[in-house]
């Protein structure tokens, strides 16, 4: 079923055997899953996956699993492309559509990770799973343990959504309540998951989350017929979709999918929490650590992410920007999307809208280029955030 062969760090390069449980490398940077693409590409070729279940399993060739039996899944993936022309029409723009990744399960396009690493998790033996979370990784870790038949053990911000605690409540979990950021959750999951027997599945603490979340990059290029946008703007907190499809890319390329063309990727975060953006703009590898972190988009409240130098790279290797919005804006951008095309997004898709018109007015982005604005979850679990209408 798959072409995986081994894990590689992201930073120094040591390779490690994929049939162990693993976290980081022992560099303390993150793993990356690697595959047999040469084999892969021999029999693997994109009128293989069309006739088959549409989730993100589709492409099993590429994702992890040993076989279809060790998939812990509830259907996650293969979300809609869709055309906003009305949006588009306001913003000057021809070819806009949205990705909306509020169809996946639990509400979000955290489904997708959760699903692979809890599938590869299991399958190597983890018998309980912890994680730090801002609000929906932590309700679709939640949902996918209670499927696995495992539990979780889940530690959030204390003015994290209801609409998320609730979700880890019914689904089982053990949930933590910290006065603090995810940063402070982390630093709680890191202290205690030795000696209480917990597998962490912290972003990109682990190597498989992110091959599920570039499965959002296989389904661009199968939904645009084979091609790739121009631009994809992208709300940044970890950044594992980024990365994630940034890696998609290159594997289709050696599949014979794609050729070397490649998207303008636009990190998008909230000014109150923008550190991709500072090292950005700074000619930075590394992000600085935001002090007193804050914004109502709960999934951009990362104040350091783990894997922020490979956000980096995907966006200058592409040409591309980032931009931050701040909550005002992204707030607005939740209403037009909805009032425009129907599209309750969650706070952090309303700030690629907000980043998308910024970018449109500078001229950056031109009236005919095929672009793509991620809604990354569904609005109605933050309903504190947006207020009345």
């Amino acid at each position: 079923m798959s072409f995986l062969t081994h894990c590689e760090c992201s930073a120094c390069g040591a390779t490690y055997d994929d049939a162990a449980l693993l976290n980081l490398c022992r560099c303390g940077m993150p793993l990356l899953a690697r595959y047999d693409l040469d084999a892969a590409a021999r029999v693997f070729g994109r009128s293989v996956v069309r006739d088959r279940v549409a989730s993100m399993w589709r492409y099993a060739e590429l994702m992890p699993a040993a076989t279809p039996e060790d998939v812990v899944s509830l259907g996650e993936g293969w979300t809609p492309l869709l055309r906003t022309a009305r949006l588009g029409g306001r913003l000057g723009l021809e070819n806009l559509f949205v990705k909306d990744e509020s169809l996946n399960p639990t509400g979000s396009f955290k489904a997708r990770g959760m699903s692979a690493a809890v599938t590869m998790a299991v399958s190597r033996g983890a018998k309980a799973f912890a994680i730090p979370s801002a609000g929906n990784a932590a309700g679709a870790l939640a949902a996918y343990a209670a499927r696995a038949g495992l539990p979780s053990f889940i530690f959030m911000p204390a003015d994290t959504p209801i609409a998320n605690r609730l979700e880890c409540d019914y689904s089982g979990a053990s949930v933590t309540l910290v006065d603090g950021l995810i940063t402070d959750c982390g630093r709680m999951v890191a202290e205690r998951k030795d000696a209480e027997g917990w597998f962490d599945v912290s972003t990109l603490k682990e190597p498989y989350r992110i091959e599920g979340k570039k499965t959002m990059g296989y389904e661009l290029a199968e939904q645009f017929d084979g091609e790739l946008p121009d631009v994809i703007l992208y709300p940044t907190g970890g950044g594992t979709g980024m990365i994630g499809m940034w890696k998609a890319f290159d594997e289709m390329e050696h599949l014979g999918w794609i050729g070397p063309a490649r998207p303008r990727m636009v990190s998008v975060q909230a000014s109150g929490c923008a550190p991709i953006v500072r090292a950005f703009e700074a000619g930075a590898e590394f992000a600085e650590m935001v002090a007193e972190a804050h914004t109502v988009a709960s999934g951009l409240r990362v104040p350091k992410a783990i894997g922020d130098f490979l956000i980096l790279r995907a966006v200058r290797e592409s040409g591309g920007t980032a931009v931050a919005v701040d909550d005002a804006e992204l707030l607005a951008g939740v209403r037009e999307l909805a009032m425009t095309e129907g599209i309750l997004a969650a706070p952090e898709g309303g700030a690629c809208v907000a980043a998308l018109r910024r970018l449109v007015d500078t001229g950056w982005i031109e009236p005919g280029e095929r672009t793509v604005i991620f809604n990354t979850g569904t609005g109605v679990k933050y309903l504190e955030a947006l207020g009345p209408a």
